[in-house]
């Protein structure tokens, strides 16, 4: 039987364990991001690694959550965040570039490639064809150490697209009739996985929804 793309990815990057549904594995991960509500706890745990530069294919910072700078402590933090990109060897994305996700999504998201983001909206980036996964700062620091990120292999649920969107119906609207049928907690322990003839006519950012 045939791979799925979620299943060729996962295979792809496999390091440890097998790709059964339920089972720990532990995956390569090409790239990983940050913001700055997050970013500070994570990059202060990569230094107490004592490694020299990550490790990690493409590492960025992102700074566009706390950008209002009512005191010092929001300036502090994106000063530290600036530096210890510059230090060890990450990608900095200063307040204003843009929202975290959109524009991983238009600048770096590569297919078939793995992505770790302690941003909630990661997932995004799965419209390009990554595997894009939301993880704690930890995780994100022992992935840009180079290490592999460990989870319980997630069953894959594809949702087959037919036809083509009819006038003042949007991507949202499909999002939201799977929601209904599988209900918010449907997608526990899941990678939706879209498929079938309609998704070649929705743009990337429609597959991003």
């Amino acid at each position: 039987m045939g791979k799925n793309l979620a299943e060729k990815i996962i295979t792809s990057h496999l390091v440890e364990g097998e790709p059964v549904p339920g089972r720990e594995i532990a995956l390569r991960i090409d790239q990983t991001l940050t913001q700055d509500a997050t970013g500070t706890m994570s990059y202060l745990q990569f230094e107490a690694l004592g490694i020299p530069r990550v490790k990690s294919k493409f590492s960025i910072s992102y700074v566009d959550h706390n950008t209002l700078q009512n005191g010092y402590e929001n300036a502090d933090d994106h000063r530290f965040l600036q530096s210890f990109s510059r230090k060890y060897g990450l990608y900095f994305s200063r307040p204003g570039n843009g929202i975290c996700h959109q524009v991983h999504l238009e600048r770096f998201a590569k297919p078939g490639e793995t992505l770790l983001g302690a941003d909630s909206h990661t997932p995004t980036a799965g419209g390009m064809g990554m595997l894009a996964i939301g993880a704690g700062g930890l995780d994100i620091a022992i992935a840009m150490a180079g290490e592999p990120f460990y989870f319980t292999m997630p069953g894959v649920t594809k949702v087959e697209l037919t036809g083509r969107l009819r006038p003042w119906v949007t991507a949202k609207d499909i999002i939201l009739e799977v929601l209904r049928i599988l209900s918010v907690k449907g997608g526990v322990g899941k990678i939706i996985e879209y498929g079938g003839e309609g998704i070649t006519s929705l743009s990337v950012p429609e597959r991003a929804t």
